[in-house]
């Protein structure tokens, strides 16, 4: 099974095969709307010419790699910060994780380790973690022991809580209905 979170085939395609892709659509995953943050690792192996590569990414001068962010449409509404972050994504994998970035799920011990190795990474604070690793575990088949405890409520079997629940347009609606309801009662508490 595939990913279907930006809802472009062959995004979807590299976010599914490429596990750094994916890890940059998550922290990109904030302040824009889903299916661009996750078409953006797609778009940036278009605009660089070649796959990504976190030592490649890492080691490039942050202000061309902000440049290439900034090309029109930019990949993420702050494209300089979000660069910066990727840099540091990309370097936190090779300097923890022998540049692969799926290691950071592959050689966590079970759930809780997981969630610990994921929300050390650059732009994930603990709930980003947890919808991350609810999306290895439903959808990618990251079996680590205890994941779906560690990510509660976004593991939960049945649930529209997150991009960890989007399988297709249906279920994102249901996902994008769900945050409204988050909204329109923090506005009603507030008032």
């Amino acid at each position: 099974m595939g990913l279907h979170l930006s809802q472009i085939d062959e995004a979807d395609e590299l976010l599914t095969d490429d596990p750094l892709a994916l890890l940059i659509g998550m922290v990109l995953d904030q302040q824009i709307p889903l299916e661009r943050a996750f078409a953006a690792p797609f778009e940036l192996t278009r605009r660089l010419g070649r796959s990504l590569d976190a030592a490649d990414l890492a080691g490039m001068d942050p202000e061309e790699l902000a440049a290439v962010f900034s090309i029109q449409p930019a990949l993420h509404r702050f494209p300089a910060a979000m660069a910066q972050r990727t840099q540091k994504l990309c370097q936190i994998v090779i300097d923890s994780y022998d540049g692969d970035a799926a290691r950071v799920w592959t050689g966590a011990a079970d759930g809780k380790d997981l969630l610990k190795r994921v929300a050390a990474l650059p732009g994930f604070g603990i709930q980003k973690a947890k919808i991350f690793v609810a999306l290895l575990g439903k959808q990618l088949g990251v079996e680590a022991p205890g994941w779906q405890e560690a990510t509660a409520p976004f593991g939960d079997a049945g649930s529209y809580l997150s991009v960890a629940d989007i399988v297709d347009p249906q279920s994102r609606d249901k996902v994008r209905d769900y945050k409204k309801q988050l909204k329109a009662a923090a506005k009603t508490a507030v008032s």
